[in-house]
C-alpha cells in the first residue's frame, strides 16, 4: 500500500487525539491536536497549505488543505456525523489538483472513522491541461 509507514502514524494520531478528546469539538481543535500528535511522532505536518489549482496554465483558484503530511499525504479532517461521498469527491479533488496520490478523510464525529483514497492520475499541476482521473477509494472503518 503506497506511503502504508506514513497512513499508518497518520491513522494511530488520529485514534490517540479521538480518545482524548471525544467528539463534539470544530475541525480547527482536531486540526490543532493533529498537529501536536503527528509532531509528537516526529512526522512532519503543515496545516492550511495554500495549494493553486490551474486549468490549462490559468490560476483558477486556491484552497487550503486541512493538513498536508511529509508532503506527501493530504488529511481532511472532519467533525460530522459521519463521512459522506461528497467528503471524499473533495478530497480526490484536492489530490487530482496538486498531483497527491494519497489522502486520508478522517472524521471525529460520535464514532471515530476514515476513508483512504488513492489517486491513481492526477491533473498535471504545471497546468498542461491533461485531466484523467481514476479514484480507488479503500475504507477502513473502525
Amino acid at each position: 500500500m503506497l506511503y502504508e509507514d506514513i497512513t499508518e502514524k497518520i491513522i494511530k494520531a488520529f485514534y490517540n487525539v479521538y480518545n482524548i478528546l471525544g467528539y463534539g469539538f470544530l475541525e480547527k481543535v482536531y486540526e490543532r491536536s493533529m498537529l501536536v500528535e503527528l509532531g509528537s511522532f516526529g512526522i512532519k505536518a503543515e496545516a492550511q497549505k495554500e495549494i493553486i489549482v490551474k486549468f490549462k496554465g490559468v490560476n483558477v483558484g486556491n484552497y487550503f488543505a486541512d493538513i498536508i503530511v511529509e508532503n506527501k499525504v493530504i488529511l481532511e479532517l472532519k467533525a460530522e456525523d459521519k463521512i459522506s461521498p461528497m467528503h471524499n469527491i473533495q478530497l480526490l479533488n484536492y489530490l487530482k489538483s496538486t498531483g497527491h496520490e494519497v489522502g486520508l478523510v478522517l472524521n471525529f464525529g460520535k464514532k471515530p472513522t476514515f476513508k483512504r483514497i488513492i489517486n491513481s492520475k492526477t491533473i498535471n499541476p504545471r497546468g498542461s491541461g491533461k485531466s484523467a482521473s481514476s479514484a480507488f477509494p479503500s475504507t477502513r472503518s473502525e
